[in-house]
């Protein structure tokens, strides 16, 4: 055969295609198979051609029902649009002297070209619908909790939230991943393992990503200097990295940032600049699940307002000298009368009470 004979991609694809059609009919000889390993040989194109096709066709199996039928329609669309254009038969193409598509049953032709289109991906709309079939989620569920409100729910996969006070947070579950939207708050997750569907959990600029394990994760961006996110690890591994840097839908790609174990803590800035890595106890990773708030070298006001997340304490502070007083300490949050009387003996300060309000002062 020489260059002005040999056939372009496309008709070398169909000729394929159109030996395997026939060669799926229940009449086909010995003769035929014959000519076929004959037709087959002459050329190395088209036991390469051949080769590609069979490799196509081992993945039809793994097409869910849904989803071959969702391409064969917009295949169909595609054909019409294509007739709408020419005159031409969609099958003109298939000239063998060996065999013709129109030889085959037209009742079993039919089908079997269609399918056979959607695993070579003749169409490009075809491929454009499995990857949008691949993006569709499986699982979507909000969940929230108001102030002073905690709450532990399950998910599909077994894996477990645990909600801290005014936290709000997204879960989409897709076929190659499980993502969760922390949008304001902190949460604890317990993640079942899967090695083949990663979770990931979005923060502000950050993502932690892991297989399965036990970790916390916060943000709260609406309280004053705490616009940060803060991860902090009981059990197992997770990776922390900008959002930007993990190579977009594939969580298996390797993405810069940082690893964590067990008993470790890291926190990084609004920019997702992350600071040096930190050791923290077990007891101590997600200490508001046991109603405790510990605060160390955390100026004044700060405290407060992370206090009145999870109740009014009816303490204000206005003086900015009172406001940057440093305070340490472990406070339970529902006990509003301790800390009133914890904080003059804490700090140099008075309470000054003013109808329901008390000012925290400086002493005079």
């Amino acid at each position: 055969m020489n260059a002005a004979e040999q056939p372009s991609d496309l008709d070398l694809r169909d000729e394929v295609l159109a030996w395997c059609v026939r060669r799926g009919c229940k009449d086909w000889s010995t003769a035929e198979e014959t000519a076929f390993q004959t037709w087959l040989s002459a050329a190395p194109a088209r036991r390469q051609a051949f080769d590609q096709w069979q490799a196509h066709n081992k993945t039809l199996d793994n097409i869910p029902t849904e989803a071959v039928a969702a391409l064969r329609s917009r295949l169909a669309i595609d054909k019409a649009k294509e007739s709408a254009h020419t005159d031409v038969s969609p099958m003109r193409r298939t000239t063998t002297s060996a065999v013709s598509l129109s030889n085959a049953p037209r009742r079993r032709l039919v089908p079997l070209f269609v399918t056979a289109a959607v695993l070579v991906m003749a169409s490009g709309s075809a491929l454009l619908a499995w990857n949008r079939w691949q993006a569709q989620p499986v699982y979507v569920q909000a969940f929230s909790t108001q102030r002073g409100q905690q709450i532990e729910t399950q998910l599909p996969d077994g894996s477990r939230l645990r909600l801290d006070t005014a936290t709000r947070l997204e879960v989409t579950y897709y076929r190659q991943r499980r993502e969760v939207k922390l949008v304001n708050g902190q949460a604890f997750f317990s993640v079942q393992p899967n090695t083949e569907r990663p979770f990931q959990v979005l923060a502000g600029p950050m993502g932690v990503t892991v297989v399965g394990t036990r970790f916390t994760v916060r943000y709260t961006p609406a309280l004053p200097g705490t616009d940060s996110v803060h991860v902090a690890v009981e059990e197992g591994k997770v990776h922390v990295a900008r959002r930007d840097d993990l190579g977009g839908m594939d969580v298996h790609q390797t993405a810069a940032g940082i690893n964590l174990i067990a008993g470790q803590q890291v926190t990084a800035n609004a920019q997702g600049v992350i600071a040096r890595v930190g050791t923290i106890p077990s007891e101590d990773v997600a200490p508001w699940r046991t109603n405790r708030i510990s605060f160390v070298d955390t100026p004044l006001n700060q405290a407060l307002a992370e206090l009145e997340r999870y109740a009014d304490t009816g303490l204000v502070v206005h003086d900015p000298i009172a406001a940057g007083l440093r305070l340490s300490g472990t406070f339970d949050p529902r006990d509003v009368q301790t800390l009133r009387r914890v904080l003059p003996s804490a700090l140099p300060v008075r309470l000054k009470s003013f109808g329901d309000t008390t000012e925290i002062v400086p002493t005079d």
